[in-house]
């Protein structure tokens, strides 16, 4: 079983770092390649995802994938800078669906910024769609307005786009997924206002007939953004575009209490999947050792279940995670009163102690 380890930039060394030493823990015989990606790739090779590095993720059962980015790349043209790496490995692994868990574990309900009332028990899903949309679409650019009130003045466009088989491989995605648990899906769409999500919705509908043991609603984005801090626990599996997915799964992060605790998995039609923590790389705290490596540890969760078959491990890792929690360690993004703060290294040493 061969994993492709891409740490990346900022604390994505130090929190996949962590997730790696629970791996080695769990006395599996893993395959572990290392390869650069993101600023750190575009210092050594020039280019954010190298050809090398590219292959070896295709080659590979899964990724575990740490972040890329930095503000001192945001002056490169676009296609060098750190994030293209990420946009590269989905198209270049054709992974399409993303799945990102929003789980309120209990001993975290006073890190929430909602009242624990409201957010206490929460457990959804978003599936988000990654290969389309406004990020993909085609044409896009810069040019003179070729019409309206500022015709002739320089203007950027993006086109946003799906087709009928993008939409319903990640409907059968999400409503597959909603029969593992409580059988209801929310579509996120705009239909009101925009003719791709008119279509979009018209397909999910259709989809939906071959899923009756599942119950269908929609909703427009700016509602779901709503409801999500005024009943989260409404939902149970959302599915939407790539980029109201984008947006929504960061909202969703946040009421776990940190996005530190979010992790991903985006998968493609093999079960090859790259997995990593929802957040970023975030170079104000990077090397100072107090980054939260659980996102990153609860991926590698992910990964042993969704592409590699061992959903036993998964489980212990999980169980690891949660032990520890409750053995009240916290790093500075989820720490409280009354319990224990930790670094990144510590945080991963507990998890592998309580494997």
């Amino acid at each position: 079983m061969k994993i492709a380890v891409l740490p990346g930039d900022g604390i994505g060394t130090e929190i996949v770092a962590e997730a790696v030493k629970v791996l080695n823990a769990l006395g599996e015989r893993f395959e572990l390649e290392f390869a650069d990606v993101g600023g750190a790739a575009y210092e050594k090779h020039g280019h954010p995802l190298p050809a090398a590095t590219l292959k070896l993720a295709q080659d590979a059962d899964a990724v575990l994938f740490g972040a890329v980015g930095d503000w001192k790349y945001d002056k490169l043209e676009r296609a060098l800078r750190p994030e293209q790496a990420i946009l590269g490995l989905r198209k270049g692994l054709g992974l399409f669906a993303n799945f990102r868990p929003a789980i309120l574990y209990p001993e975290l309900a006073a890190a929430s910024t909602l009242k624990p009332e409201v957010v206490s028990g929460l457990d959804l899903l978003i599936v988000r769609e990654l290969t389309g949309d406004i990020y993909f679409g085609l044409p896009r650019g810069r040019r003179a307005a070729p019409d309206g009130p500022f015709a002739g003045q320089p203007e950027a466009f993006d086109t946003m786009r799906y087709s009928k088989p993008e939409i319903e491989r990640i409907a059968h995605v999400a409503f597959l997924a909603a029969r593992k648990r409580r059988k209801r899906v929310t579509s996120v769409d705009k239909a009101n206002v925009l003719e791709t999500f008119q279509f979009w919705k018209d397909v999910i509908t259709e989809v939906h007939a071959q899923y009756r043991d599942v119950e269908l609603e929609h909703m427009y984005v700016d509602n779901a953004a709503m409801q999500l801090v005024r009943a989260p626990k409404n939902f149970d599996v959302i599915v939407t575009g790539n980029m109201f997915g984008d947006i929504l799964s960061d909202e969703a992060a946040m009421l776990t209490g940190s996005i530190g605790m979010l992790p991903s998995a985006s998968l493609n039609e093999r079960n090859q999947g790259l997995y990593e923590p929802s957040h970023g790389s975030a170079p104000d705290i990077a090397g100072k050792g107090v980054a939260n490596p659980l996102a990153t540890i609860l991926s590698a969760a992910m990964l042993l279940r969704y592409s590699l078959n061992r959903a036993q491990q998964a489980d212990r890792i999980e169980a690891a995670v949660k032990r520890v929690l409750a053995d009240g360690l916290r790093t500075p993004d989820i720490w409280s009163e009354g319990t224990q703060m930790v670094g990144t290294k510590e945080m991963g040493d507990a998890v592998v102690a309580a494997l």
